[in-house]
């Protein structure tokens, strides 16, 4: 249920609002760094070039000319890797969506020393290749075709199956609907070091029961399209690891204890220069995280750590290894923050990296040559994030090494051996702009593309959006952001719209450009008069410790409810607020908190706006749902006391409810029971369905421009703009 709130930046910072097709793209995995870390890989002018740093000289590494097969137009490359020892590359072209992401297409190999162009999987259906990657020797490509994972010589031949038993239904290589929506698992195979073996992930989806979607527009008759859906209570597609052999193409097992299908594994890795394999598992409620090392050639299997939280564990990063490989870097908030240790790989050794009152946001870089961790984290203000390094071996304190003078929101991709950055800076103010940069030093490569230098052009908006807090009843300080209307006069009363997500998966409270615009009003919100606003109620993944984000479990539509009414009961008592005219909105989590604080506050929210929203949390994955609620096999109650469908008939105010029927996320079954529900109370109420269309609501001709008009049209009604 996370990527509608990504969807709204990516459509403002794109300036998509109603062209956004580009949404599912496979995301950007940032630079793409050469080996040595002294330049990076870049397509120019249809070439693929290598840029040198510091001096930015361009270099073409492959011609375009030898992108264009015999008697076809040149390929529109969507990506590229290069072999490890720089021999070879492998496009990736005509790309497709799975689920959300553009994962399968066709790939080709580039040979630079005979400058040769070869595709692979020549004998498979267009475009249904995914994941497609080199051995570590760079002699042959392995890549998952049909749920079949294949490999082929690099230099061209025939392929070869090391599967042959992959289904529908039994997928190997890649994974189910809800491991990819969300663990982000999608690319479910790993070369072994030494170029002989491949580990895989097999998950047998064969008992999930389908969800059943129904078309009644594509033909006279409708019919149904198949989801395999494992809802709430529900269980899981039974998971294993298999460690399968290039040469034999048979596989062994890794010897993983527990029961197959009450377990997830969200994490798998081989450990740098061995044949061993290092994985996660999640019990199925996932409050108790256990790494095993295992065997490739036994299977045997060891528990090196077990954690266990209260709430619920997330899934790992990948592994980065120190010390000859004989540590490893984890993430923990075991002590109320989230902080980054060194482990031995037997486990009996932990080390404490990060220490402090703050958590770390991402991993950026390990230096360990230097003895330096980079990382970023905003110990005095969530809304915002910063570089910081500390000592790697837990021996020192945390330093920015972002200038103070650029308060806002920074990205970091550091090259491989530390050298160099490219820095981005953001703010609500400020849109994107970059530099490149010497982390050692922090300088730019040039004044003339420095942040500073760009910076002195940027002309500051005359609206600002203004950042605050707000104490609630239960003594919880809360961030918030409010844009105020052109030319705002303090001694008029004004409607108020608040944005509202509310859940887990993402925060609403960034200092980030496009906060402050509501890319889904069809006209200009501040020129029509109203005030906008957004608060960050507590179980948001901001960076303010454990307990901030932790204390929403089994509260989902409860206690970032309270929250979120709390602070709008103290915002609508301002001078300048019309508490007549009162708003609430959101889509997905946001829609579903748009419900229940329609319903549970109506003394305080007039009008609202919910999309695609869960109105039973019983409907929705077990992943997520269980995740955060805790397992509905022992009790419903905090499941029910949480849905919306719960507080309906306490509908007073103004509701628009928006879905599409062919939400493969959060089922129109959701609108259905809400539809009921608001029925049987004698709730008068708006509908607008969308037929056939996915979460985001964005296919077909015209449908992002009619939403955005049906609910710019829907708010000026019920709550009119303008100040009196």
């Amino acid at each position: 249920m996370r990527y509608p709130f990504h969807y709204f930046r990516l459509t403002f910072t794109l300036f998509l609002c109603f062209y956004t097709s580009v949404l599912f793209a496979q995301p950007n995995k940032g630079i793409n760094w050469a080996a040595d870390g002294n330049g990076y890989y870049q397509i120019y002018n249809g070439n693929i070039t290598l840029v040198s740093l510091p001096s930015n000289e361009r270099k073409t590494v492959v011609n375009s000319t030898l992108l264009r097969p015999q008697g076809a137009p040149p390929l529109e490359v969507k990506s590229f890797q290069l072999s490890a020892d720089g021999s070879k590359v492998l496009i990736y072209t005509n790309s497709k969506k799975v689920w959300r992401y553009e994962t399968r297409g066709d790939y080709w190999v580039v040979d630079l020393k005979s400058n040769a162009l070869h595709q692979l999987g020549t004998d498979k259906p267009a475009s249904s290749l995914m994941f497609a990657k080199f051995s570590p020797d760079g002699n042959q490509v392995a890549y998952v075709s049909g749920h079949n994972i294949f490999v082929e010589p690099a230099s061209g031949g025939n392929p070869k199956a090391l599967t042959s038993d992959g289904t529908d239904r039994l997928i190997n290589g890649t994974f189910d609907w809800v491991y990819e929506e969300e663990f982000d698992c999608r690319d479910g195979f790993k070369w072994s070091p030494d170029s002989k073996t491949i580990a895989y992930w097999q998950l047998d989806a064969r008992k999930i029961r389908n969800f059943l979607m129904i078309n009644n527009t594509d033909s006279i008759y409708p019919f149904t399209i198949p989801v395999e859906y494992p809802k709430v209570g529900e269980d899981p597609s039974s998971c294993k690891i298999g460690v399968v052999n290039v040469a034999t193409a048979t596989t062994n097992w890794l010897k993983v204890p527990g029961d197959a299908i009450q377990h997830y594994i969200p994490r798998m890795n081989w450990i740098p220069n061995s044949n061993e394999i290092i994985l996660q598992q999640l019990n199925r409620e996932q409050n108790t995280s256990k790494l095993f090392v295992a065997n490739a050639e036994t299977s045997n299997v060891t528990a090196i750590l077990t954690e266990n939280d209260k709430a619920w564990i997330d899934a790992a990063e990948d592994w980065k290894w120190i010390n000859n490989n004989k540590e490893f870097l984890w993430t923990s908030e075991k002590d109320g923050w989230r902080h980054l240790y060194s482990i031995s790989k037997d486990g009996k050794k932990q080390n404490l990296i990060t220490k402090g009152n703050y958590d770390v946001i991402e991993s950026s870089l390990v230096d360990e040559k230097n003895n330096k961790f980079y990382f970023m984290a905003s110990p005095t203000n969530a809304t915002q994030k910063y570089l910081y390094q500390t000592r790697l071996d837990g021996k020192g304190t945390a330093e920015m090494v972002t200038p103070s003078i650029l308060p806002g929101t920074h990205e970091y991709d550091i090259s491989p051996n530390g050298l160099f950055a490219k820095h981005t800076y953001e703010s609500a103010e400020i849109k994107p702009i970059h530099e490149w940069m010497r982390l050692n030093t922090g300088n730019p490569f040039t004044m003339e593309g420095s942040i500073t230098n760009q910076l002195a052009a940027v002309k500051p908006p005359a609206n600002k959006v203004e950042f605050f807090k707000i104490k609630t009843e239960d003594g919880v300080e809360l961030d918030g952001w409010m844009k105020k209307p052109d030319n705002f006069d303090r001694t008029k009363k004004y409607p108020v719209v608040f944005y509202v997500y509310g859940e887990p998966a993402a925060q609403t409270v960034t200092d980030t450009y496009g906060t402050g615009y509501n890319f889904l009003y069809y006209g200009d919100m501040p020129k029509d008069g109203y005030v906008y606003i957004s608060i960050e109620n507590r179980g948001a993944p901001a960076p303010k410790g454990r307990e901030f984000r932790k204390s929403i479990y089994k509260n989902i539509g409860t206690l970032n409810i309270r929250d979120q009414a709390q602070a709008a009961k103290q915002i609508v008592n301002w001078p300048f607020i019309d508490k007549d005219r009162v708003a609430v909105w959101g889509w997905s989590g946001g829609g579903s908190s748009t419900l229940n604080l329609l319903f549970q506050y109506p003394e305080i929210y007039k009008t609202g706006v919910a999309i695609a929203a869960v109105g039973s949390q019983l409907t929705y994955d077990n992943i997520y749902q269980e995740r955060y609620m805790g397992s509905p096999l022992k009790t419903e109650e905090a499941y029910i006391k949480g849905s919306p469908i719960t507080y309906a008939k306490n509908l007073q105010g103004h509701l628009l409810y928006i879905h599409g029927t062919g939400d493969d996320n959060v089922h129109y079954q959701n609108a259905e029971l809400l539809i009921n529900e608001l029925i049987k109370n004698g709730k008068v109420f708006q509908l607008m369905s969308y037929p056939n269309r996915s979460h985001s609501i964005n296919e077909g001709a015209g449908t992002s421009e009619h939403l955005a008009k049906t609910y710019t049209t829907f708010l000026q009604q019920f709550c009119p703009p303008g100040g009196k």
